[in-house]
């Protein structure tokens, strides 16, 4: 059962949304351009490849997560014991859900569906704090009730691609409360400014990667998440033994040396520019709306008739994230994924053409 309550922090009963739909749904028809899955397309490089090759010939033993630890521990600054591999984002969110009891957990909407989903199936009953468009999807941090011992949020958050302020996450740590921030996309703003994965100082704060976006590994299922030792050690017992393969944690290691953090943040750079060139060429359509700043990989915008016109876009070859699956938003959005130019181009064009 869940709930939902706006800035005034009033609840009511909360909609269904089909929590469990992402954007790999939308691409599974052959031939369609890919615009509804936030990873990074392009070849792998050979840094980060060669490793994943290599680690095929050590198969014939069990992962060991000590090296991968060692390596995420020291990009963040942080011991090894606050760090826990983990198979994708989508498994701490779960790992959390199993651990956790929470009197009254709270999610920050629209966001990713997963912790909702995996809190639920739990069995934990969640409230919405709902983001407003007409305030630009900006997190007010008193909006999240002060009993809260759970509180989820993502930043910058998917799929409305805002980037809150460190200052507002911080706000929400408190003795007491578990504040979970799901930062599967920080590292697609140049130099992580609001990142919080390197704060000790936070009193319950569980900081979850993904790097399956940038580095364009969902098929391996690699993440981690960044917590107190004692957290850390209380959700690795929930965690199934060798649960991270040694491919995934051989890739772990690669991604979090020196060479991997300037790539991504070169990499984030030339994603701002590619960003701001396809929400030129949307802010052309006065039928088009976008609400925030959007910070990420992805847009998100408000359209009437949007079912319509994402259906008439898979007939002309193009696929686009449904944006009436997250809690907050409903048949009026979809999200975009940032392309290259010349694709950003061509989809303009079919977008037009679809209208």
């Amino acid at each position: 059962m869940a709930a939902v309550s706006g800035s005034s922090g009033a609840s009511v009963a909360a909609e269904a949304f089909d929590l469990r739909h992402h954007g790999d749904a939308e691409v599974r028809k052959a031939g369609l351009v890919d615009l509804a899955v936030n990873v990074r397309q392009g070849e792998m490089p050979e840094w980060l490849a060669q490793p994943i090759r290599s680690s095929l010939n050590d198969l014939a033993a069990y992962p060991d997560q000590t090296v991968a630890r060692e390596a995420v521990a020291a990009r963040h600054g942080r011991p090894p014991a606050e760090v826990l591999l983990t198979a994708g984002a989508a498994e701490a969110f779960v790992l959390l859900a199993r651990v956790l009891r929470p009197w009254r957990a709270v999610v920050v909407h629209p966001q990713f569906t997963e912790p909702e989903a995996a809190l639920l199936a739990a069995g934990v009953s969640v409230d919405r704090v709902v983001l407003s468009a007409a305030d630009g999807f900006v997190l007010e941090p008193s909006s999240v009730p002060d009993d809260a011992d759970l509180v989820v949020i993502g930043n910058p958050t998917n799929p409305t691609s805002v980037l809150h302020a460190a200052s507002s996450i911080a706000a929400l740590a408190r003795p007491g409360r578990t504040l979970v921030v799901d930062e599967a996309f920080a590292d697609t703003v140049p130099g992580e400014p609001e990142s919080v994965a390197g704060r000790r100082d936070l009193p319950g704060l569980v900081v979850i990667r993904s790097l399956t976006k940038t580095w364009q590994l969902a098929g391996l299922r690699v993440g981690y998440l960044l917590a107190s030792a004692s957290a850390v050690a209380a959700l690795g017992e929930a965690q199934p033994l060798w649960g991270v393969s040694t491919p995934a944690l051989a890739a772990a290691v690669a991604c979090s040396s020196m060479r991997a953090t300037a790539a991504a943040d070169e990499f984030a750079v030339v994603l701002a520019e590619e960003r701001e060139y396809l929400l030129a060429g949307l802010r052309e359509l006065p039928w088009v709306r976008v609400h925030g700043v959007p910070a990420s990989s992805f847009v998100l915008i408000e359209t009437p008739g949007a079912v319509e016109l994402r259906e008439r876009l898979r007939e002309l070859g193009w696929a686009v994230r449904r944006g009436d699956t997250f809690p907050g938003l409903g048949p009026d959005w979809l999200r975009i994924a940032v392309r290259d130019r010349p694709t950003t181009d061509r989809f303009l064009a079919a977008l037009q053409a679809a209208h």
